[in-house]
């Protein structure tokens, strides 16, 4: 009970930081622009991509859906120079009449981060680590390990900004900071009573 109790209290935490991160600092903003000329570009991508929701990369390998693993391969050897030469980066589109229902992307929010801190903190359950800064410490290394498992291969593989990088690492790892306190107070009284 104690180690629900102490995810739950952590997401909480969690949540009211991220939320702080987004709406208050500018962590939740770095790296962001808006699109010059927006109007154009908007009319161009619907006009051309219309009602096909989905995440694109550009410039794209020039395949159909059923492509060999030969032509795969080909195609592969052209993409130095297509980056070379065309603009390049992802895309995730939404065709035009997607709702935006603030309340429902905050709940999903909420609950992705009492889940996050439930599963670091039963892992934290499993150890035997009984000091404050020790459990601090493990849900911190699991923080940055989740900061690290997708933000560095977005920098890396789609360029993301450096800033914008190292402001979700941030937002994400003080988050499990937060979370490591958490327990370590709730679960500390556990600790001592067993």
């Amino acid at each position: 009970m104690k180690i629900l109790l102490a995810g739950i209290l952590g997401g909480i935490v969690m949540f009211i930081w991220t939320s702080i991160a987004h709406m208050a600092l500018p962590l939740g903003e770095a790296g962001l622009g808006e699109i010059p000329n927006e109007s154009a570009v908007l009319s161009a991508m619907q006009s051309n991509i219309g009602e096909q929701t989905g995440l694109y990369i550009f410039p794209g390998r020039g395949l159909g859906k059923n492509a060999t693993r030969q032509e795969k391969q080909e195609a592969m050897k052209h993409m130095g120079e297509k980056i070379a030469t065309n603009p390049s980066g992802i895309l995730m589109y939404h065709a035009p009449g997607r709702p935006l229902s603030l309340g429902k992307l905050l709940g999903v929010e909420l609950g992705t981060e009492l889940l996050e801190a439930i599963l670091v903190v039963f892992l934290l359950a499993q150890t035997r680590i009984a000091s404050f800064a020790g459990r601090v410490g493990f849900v911190l290394a699991a923080g940055i390990l989740a900061a690290i498992a997708t933000n560095v291969s977005y920098w890396n593989w789609h360029g993301f900004p450096c800033v914008y990088t190292a402001s979700y690492m941030l937002i994400q790892i003080v988050g499990f900071l937060c979370v490591g306190i958490v327990a370590a107070l709730v679960l500390r009284k556990a600790a001592l009573a067993a």
